[in-house]
């Protein structure tokens, strides 16, 4: 799912199903001690992601704390983003002096609940998606895929919320995937509040791709 929707030098990996036996790092063990089993599952299958991609660029597979905001805390050098939902584990990390910083989300590709839309969009994407009939794509839960990628690629850089209403989404899909068993795509997120950051350029907006298959919708951005 996410091989081609990230940027070079940026590493991701990914689980369908939790590897049977599967434990956490013991140093991680205590953030979820007192979690439902779901959840612990969750948690360290997507870590075991991470630490899989980390020695894929040769690095030391250690812990990922959790931070502020539940987002993870990264070793030295590395940024990256962790994704889980029904089906699907996947992280992405990449070298800092590379990249600086990726988001990615998965969701079922299923519509969103009634009056969820209205809560995690502005009326400008609303307007655009009520022209969308195309059946292939559920635009809503797309949209909402490609909130959560940007904020989780935002945070890193800022330390700051970023509510669904602070960025505007809009959708290309790749002609060429028409009547595909996977149709895919490219997505910009103009932020609509400033953009200042902990370091480096400001940021004004994000470029990300998606992709529909197997009934997932991913999503992904890369910071440069």
């Amino acid at each position: 799912m996410l091989g081609g929707l990230l940027a070079r030098g940026v590493v991701a990996e990914e689980l369908f199903e939790d590897p049977p036996g599967l434990t956490p790092h013991p140093r991680e063990a205590h953030l979820v001690e007192k979690a439902v089993d779901k959840r612990k599952r969750e948690f360290t299958s997507a870590r075991h992601c991470a630490r899989l991609a980390m020695g894929r660029l040769g690095l030391e597979p250690g812990p990922i704390m959790r931070g502020e905001m539940g987002s993870p805390v990264w070793p030295g050098g590395v940024v990256g983003s962790l994704t889980h939902c029904d089906g699907y584990r996947a992280a992405a990390v990449g070298y800092a002096l590379q990249v600086r910083s990726v988001g990615i989300d998965a969701e079922p590709h299923e519509p969103l609940p009634d009056g969820v839309l209205k809560a995690v969009s502005i009326e400008a994407e609303r307007e655009v998606l009520a022209t969308r009939t195309d059946d292939e794509v559920q635009w809503d839960k797309l949209l909402f895929c490609a909130k959560e990628a940007t904020y989780k690629a935002w945070y890193p850089l800022t330390g700051r919320w970023l509510g669904f209403e602070d960025a505007h989404i809009t959708f290309e899909r790749d002609a060429d995937s028409a009547g595909r068993s996977t149709v895919t795509g490219t997505f910009r997120s103009r932020l609509l509040v400033p953009g200042d950051t902990t370091s480096g350029a400001p940021l004004t907006s994000f470029d990300g791709s998606w992709a529909v298959s197997d009934g997932l919708v991913v999503t992904a951005i890369t910071v440069f």
